[in-house]
């Protein structure tokens, strides 16, 4: 099982948001994490940002939130950003939060 190794800010991030889907989220990072392969329309990959990184896309009464993580690492899953989507397309400034993020993790 690898571990999970989740960016300070997307740690405050999720703490803002409601228990229950807090709870989606870590039930889908543990499946992850124990070597499960998630495909649509729970996640999907995001080669713009880089190979191996893919979104968790989750949702609940408030709106629809993506989680990018990338698997390529040996010992963990890094989870390297959060946010509430809110246009059919990711915003570029989210992609480029995202890539600094990750870059800044690995």
């Amino acid at each position: 099982m690898k571990a999970i190794r989740i960016h300070k800010t997307v740690t405050k991030e999720l703490q803002a948001i409601n228990m229950d889907l807090r709870i989606q989220i870590a039930e889908l990072l543990n499946l992850l994490a124990s070597g499960e392969s998630l495909g649509m329309p729970v996640s999907r990959p995001m080669p713009s940002i880089a190979p191996s990184v893919h979104e968790l896309r989750v949702k609940d009464s408030s709106g629809q939130y993506r989680v990018f993580y990338f698997t390529k690492e040996k010992e963990a899953i890094l989870v390297f950003h959060f946010f509430k989507k809110k246009t059919q397309a990711t915003p570029k400034k989210e992609l480029e939060i995202a890539k600094k993020r990750l870059r800044s993790m690995l």
